[in-house]
């Protein structure tokens, strides 16, 4: 009997419990729909409004110097070389310079250095009118081929580089056939400047997205050839100027990493660019640019995020002295509600 009461007992209990949960959540819900719940309700006085756009802005301009500071530290050398390394007899007809094997496409050039630019310094190339997303263009891949090789069978996407005489084409489309192709080597006075070419892709493109048992098979070997060949004995997740480069642009004005120079140059030094001017850009009336360039913290040269903030604090001030010469000339003391449309008396006829 004792047993029988004890349980009985500990099932009220439960069943108050129960029944007290659920009337709480009626009560919630019954508050929430007739959105009667507790809630923050700050009352947007003139001063109020004032002193918040006040210190938004005041908060905005120094990180907009600090920002604007950082990206106007960074030192960037840019050298377009497309025209001035076409030899003078083709200036006229650069296509059929670019399409002429038999000539030479060497081409060296001087840099100055205008200021101390600390290591790394960043090589890019820089394509201009290059539309790397054109639906055709972008559509023209496979990411399965990229991963698995040979194992992944369709390749229909990559139409019109799928195939080669019947033969699979991995990697395929017209992206990967595009590939750049021209190549930079850099020498300060009799010494050579040594080009970091490992770790440019993205760790998650390497690790996850090329895979590391695919090889380049029947890479380039059509009628007509693209851009840059591969080694076909090094799998595509060592290939890391393809993976670079597959990672499209959507403007079409675009730079992609090239590789990295880590030691120091100092101001007025002198450096010897050898180039090859390899890429066909003069078809589409693209041009290619040289980039070197050190990065702060911030990154790389861009001076948007800077004065984005100094004029958006600006403005903000701006607003703020506006509202507040309103306010002093018009103000409206706390309580005064005469003036409200629903407090008017109509005039007695």
């Amino acid at each position: 009997m004792e047993m029988d009461g004890r349980s009985s007992s500990s099932a009220v209990i439960e069943a108050d419990s129960v029944s007290l949960q659920q009337s709480r959540r009626s009560k919630f819900i019954h508050q929430f729909t007739q959105q009667s719940l507790p809630a923050c309700k700050p009352v947007l006085s003139p001063p109020f409004v004032i002193s918040v756009f006040f210190v938004v802005g005041l908060i905005f301009i120094p990180i907009g110097i600090v920002a604007l500071h950082a990206s106007r530290s960074v030192v960037e050398i840019v050298y377009r070389y497309d025209g001035e390394c076409v030899p003078e007899p083709y200036r006229s007809n650069k296509l059929a310079y670019i399409k002429d094997d038999s000539i030479s496409k060497n081409c060296s050039k001087s840099l100055k250095i205008p200021k101390h630019m600390k290591a790394p310094i960043y090589i890019y190339y820089q394509l201009d009118n290059y539309y790397q997303n054109h639906r055709r263009y972008v559509k023209s891949r496979n990411d399965k081929q990229l991963l698995h090789g040979l194992k992944y069978h369709d390749a229909s996407s990559c139409h019109p580089e799928d195939a080669n005489h019947g033969h699979p084409i991995v990697p395929c489309g017209l992206i990967a056939w595009s590939l750049f192709n021209d190549t930079y080597s850099f020498s300060r006075g009799v010494v050579d400047l040594k080009v970091n070419r490992k770790n440019i892709a993205w760790k998650s493109d390497r690790e996850h997205k090329f895979g590391k048992q695919v090889y380049p098979v029947n890479f380039q070997n059509g009628t007509l050839i693209g851009g840059a060949n591969l080694d076909p004995n090094i799998p595509l997740s060592d290939q890391e100027d393809l993976i670079v480069w597959m990672r499209t642009s959507a403007l079409p004005t675009f730079r992609k990493l090239y590789g990295r120079i880590e030691e120091d140059l100092d101001a007025d030094d002198v450096i010897s660019v050898n180039l090859f001017n390899n890429y066909n850009t003069y078809s589409f009336s693209g041009s290619k640019k040289l980039v070197l360039s050190t990065s702060t913290w911030l990154g790389g040269h861009n001076d948007f995020l800077g004065i984005a903030y100094i004029s958006i604090g600006t403005s903000l001030i701006f607003i703020a002295f506006v509202f507040l010469l309103l306010h002093v000339n018009n103000p409206r003391p706390y309580g005064d509600t005469s003036n409200l449309s629903w407090n008017w008396k109509p005039i007695s006829s």
